[in-house]
């Protein structure tokens, strides 16, 4: 029972993460341009402190519960190669915390004032990119076997 409320808190948790980076990326982004200046710094602004307040919750679930699930799956974990599904797993865990990684850059940048809107979108990108991966190996993971 407990495992089947971590799956759920980390699937919840990551369609959440994924679909607000997906809509940033495809959707926002553009859709500001049609704004004049004044507009979308006060959007930007509003924008920004939302997304920093429920994100940062978003992050620590999806890494909480995936935490949890990795407990789960820690025989597979001790020996990674040993299995198709400990080698995907693995790779996953990897691109998680990679995308861990793009997200304390970002908060780092953010608080030293180095955000510009360019690296804001090439992180934002790289992110998305590593969450369509993860989704591949999450789907793979009990599909693929060598």
């Amino acid at each position: 029972m407990v495992y089947l409320l971590l799956k759920f808190l980390h699937l919840a948790a990551a369609a959440c993460f994924i679909g607000g980076v997906f809509f940033e990326v495809m959707i926002l982004s553009r859709a500001t341009h049609a704004l004049d200046a004044s507009s979308h710094e006060r959007f930007a602004k509003a924008l920004s402190q939302r997304a920093r307040q429920v994100m940062h919750w978003v992050v620590l679930l999806l890494f909480g519960a995936g935490f949890g699930l990795a407990w789960h799956h820690r025989d597979a974990l001790h020996a990674p190669l040993a299995s198709s599904f400990g080698s995907l797993l693995t790779l996953k865990i990897i691109l998680a915390f990679s995308i861990l990684g793009h997200f304390l850059l970002f908060v780092f940048l953010l608080r030293r004032g180095l955000v510009t809107p360019q690296r804001s979108r090439r992180l934002h990108i790289s992110i998305l990119l590593h969450m369509l991966g993860i989704l591949l190996l999450a789907k793979s993971l009990f599909v693929i076997s060598w």
